[in-house]
């Protein structure tokens, strides 16, 4: 039997030798965790109006390096973005900033009305029932603050000094990593106090924060150097390469897309954002690195010969491109199950004009179950969940094949999410990962160069991570607005770079503006398929970047570069009834029974890695009657059909707090209605209703759940298989709406 060379033996005494893999009885489990963060800073201005770097930085990607500590068994890839690199060493060797920590450095007592504005309306950005609910007093000056409820000058009557400061300390101490108030006493008194904080304390946070800024390089640049684990890396500012070497390859996927006025590319800025990333790696860390997570995980067939020059050995992508680049031989059911699952959990190779790559494809649905859904579960339930799922992957594979595995997402979003900030789960995931028989985390390089591919895939379909195409990024008005501008502001550096007496220095502060511009984040909220409470600032920070490429050359920027480019607002999460309901529980679909009903369509809410589209949730409908809640949902195929899928449809409320309705086997004969409180059930002269067909339809009566005319009702809607939550709408959040008044619909109709 073929043994083979794998890793470093680190292990500790009473476990398995990490030294070989045995390919036909091991699976072999790469995890690639994605770290990334957009260039936010305008150097022209000297201003940064975001502070992701700094608090993902103090949270997740100090966690993430520590969680490696605990396990040195752990093999895993650390994909580190030089633009987001690039920002931390701003702020620990070059004494950067960003708004947020100004405004929380000001003393609470000299703050001006607008200094307070600023925060009541940007320190809740933290995720509600994760960050600020398990801190009192947080919680307590949100419920003040009202966000949705109340206005900001309503709210500035209600807040004190005192309250000010707390806000500004909690804030900056809900991004802190859990791991670190555990290695850190004083950290964790000063998280204890609770309130009342003083301005000595809350600059000892902030400096705090810098503190471990320093530490995120050094810990990588050991778990490196260790063997734990392999850093890569992504073209500089996080660019789109195959866009950059031609616009029209999107028509691989898009055939009818519609392109910018200039549709052609410019590989020679694809060659400077790859070749400025291999040496800002190699001078950080000491070795130039191996491999690459292409942004946006988007490949072509003709960016092979650019990254096999640099030095780069293999990448990675998803599934969906490999589907693609099969003509479908390999993909899912509508049952999300694998076709052909052998040949997805393998290596390949890439070849162009007599360049070759390596090249992986993540399991899309395992990277999602981490990034979306484990979130909903315990530490320990999830993790078995997903072992099982690798058990079952290599029983699905014929016995003589190796088995490789790729879990791929970003190594921060997700666990803002999570309770305790994913600490339960981490821990749980690698001490599973590493004790579990016949599995073996991995680094990709090291596997690779170990187990070569033994396929060699004809074409690399143009394509990216989300439903194997670009739309995200060329698929808008929006988006096609942002490209032409960015040409002609490209165009015009250009003609001036060719101009003896424009200094040489300015032309390269030019140019790099143009890099900056070039990356994926702007046009990806662009459009009306992301949005956040960012989006204004965001297409601000594009079109300032693209007007600092004239201000450096001395030229006036041309007007539109004034004018938003965003047309769309942040979309509501989802709209309200407009009216009582009269529904029939029957599953068919009716259009007016549901005309007047709220409606939340199930898009990412999340500005990260995107779930994939094999989604089973797409609609969800709610209203009222006078005396009972409806709650539709829309499946992407007929509810009877997709929710055999599923072991339960449940509906569960925030408020009132405790209360689930489950429907247990939703699509079978032998389904059973629960309606509880706390896990007890709730019993009364009426009942619960179901009714699955074409939709599922439920309707709950209010006297059931306690809630009285005028009171909130907060839900969501989930689907579960084995206690696991699978699909979740919202996806992020409540649906949030009242129980009517007998006044209701008079209302409605005076507004």
């Amino acid at each position: 039997m073929e043994r083979v060379g794998c890793c470093q033996d680190t292990t500790r005494a009473g476990h398995r030798s990490a030294l070989y893999i045995d390919l036909m009885t091991e699976t072999a489990l790469a995890f690639f965790w994605h770290q990334h963060q957009p260039y936010y800073p305008d150097d022209v201005a000297g201003t940064n109006p975001m502070p992701w770097v700094r608090l993902h930085g103090v949270k997740d990607y100090y966690g993430m390096a520590l969680h490696l500590l605990e396990v040195p068994e752990m093999r895993c890839t650390i994909n580190l973005v030089p633009s987001l690199l690039v920002q931390l060493q701003n702020y620990t060797e070059r004494g950067a900033t960003d708004q947020p920590l100004e405004v929380s450095r000001l003393p609470a007592g000299g703050l001006s009305e607008a200094d307070a504005i600023y925060l009541l309306n940007h320190f809740f950005m933290a995720n509600l029932d994760r960050m600020i609910r398990p801190l009192a007093r947080y919680y307590e000056l949100f419920q003040r603050r009202a966000p949705g409820k109340s206005t900001v000058q309503d709210a500035l009557r209600r807040f004190r000094e005192p309250d000010y400061r707390d806000l500004q300390v909690l804030f900056n101490l809900a991004w802190v990593h859990p791991l670190a108030f555990e290695r850190d006493p004083e950290l964790r008194q000063l998280r204890d106090k609770g309130q009342w904080y003083t301005e000595d304390e809350k600059n000892w946070l902030l400096d705090k924060h810098l503190d471990i800024l320093k530490q995120i390089v050094p810990l990588h640049k050991q778990l490196a150097d260790s063997g734990q684990v392999e850093l890569t890396t992504t073209p500089f500012y996080h660019p789109i390469l195959p866009l950059l070497f031609d616009k029209k390859l999107a028509r691989e996927a898009m055939a009818d897309v519609k392109l910018p006025h200039y549709a052609g590319g410019h590989p020679e800025d694809a060659a400077v954002h790859v070749q400025r990333a291999m040496e800002f790696h190699q001078r950080l860390f000491g070795a130039a690195p191996r491999g690459m997570w292409p942004a946006e995980g988007s490949v072509c067939q003709t960016m092979i010969p650019l990254l096999a020059q640099q030095g780069i050995r293999w990448i990675a992508t998803d599934e969906g491109v490999l589907s693609q680049s099969t003509q479908g031989f390999i993909g899912r059911d509508e049952h999300g199950h694998v076709r052909n699952p052998g040949h997805l959990y393998r290596p390949y190779r890439v070849r162009e004009g007599g360049h070759e790559l390596g090249i992986v494809f993540r399991d899309h649905a395992l990277s999602d179950l981490i990034g979306f859904h484990y979130q909903w579960s315990t530490g320990a339930a999830a993790v078995e969940d997903f072992l099982g799922h690798l058990h079952n992957i290599r029983q699905a594979v014929d016995a003589k094949d190796p088995v490789l595995v790729s879990v791929i997402l970003d190594g921060e979003n997700c666990w803002e999410h999570y309770p305790e900030g994913g600490v339960p789960f981490l821990r749980a995931l690698y001490q599973g990962c590493t004790r579990t028989k016949d599995l073996r985390p991995v680094k990709l390089g090291e596997y690779l160069e170990h187990n070569p591919p033994r396929d060699t895939l004809p074409h690399l379909f143009a394509g990216s991570w989300i439903n194997h195409n670009f739309y995200i990024w060329i698929g808008h008005e929006e988006d096609l607005a942002a490209w032409d501008a960015l040409h002609r502001a490209r165009e015009h550096l250009a003609g001036r770079s060719r101009q003896p007496h424009v200094p040489q220095d300015k032309i390269r502060q030019a140019w790099d503006e143009i890099y900056i511009a070039e990356g994926s984040d702007w046009f990806w909220w662009y459009g009306d398929d992301h949005s956040s409470a960012q989006d204004e600032v965001f297409d601000t920070l594009f079109r300032k970047h693209l007007q600092n490429v004239y201000l450096l050359l001395g030229d006036t920027p041309p007007p539109e570069l004034s004018r938003p480019i965003k047309r769309l607002r942040h979309r509501a999460l989802h709209t309200l009834p407009r009216g009582l309901l009269d529904v029939r529980i029957d599953g068919r679909e009716t259009f007016f029974e549901w005309v007047q009903a709220g409606h939340y369509v199930c898009l990412n809410e999340r500005g990260s890695m995107a779930m994939g589209a094999g989604c089973t949730l797409r609609d969800v409908y709610f209203g009222c009657s006078l005396e009972a809640l409806f709650v539709r949902i829309d499946c992407d195929r007929p509810a009877k059909r997709a929710l055999l899928d599923y072991d339960a449809l449940r509906v569960g409320f925030l408020a009132p707090e405790g209360v689930e309705l489950v429907v247990h086997h939703p699509a079978r004969a032998d389904q059973e209605l629960r309606l509880q409180r706390q896990g007890k059930d709730i019993a009364g002269n009426v009942t619960a209703r179901a009714g699955i067909d074409r939709i599922a339809e439920l309707g709950i009566p209010f006297s059931l759940l306690g809630v009285e005319a005028d009171q909130p009702v907060h839900f969501f809607v989930e689907l579960l298989e084995r206690d696991q939550s699978r699909d979740r709408a919202p996806r992020e959040g409540v649906i949030q709406l009242t129980r009517p008044t007998p006044q209701f619909e008079r209302v409605m109709w005076d507004v």
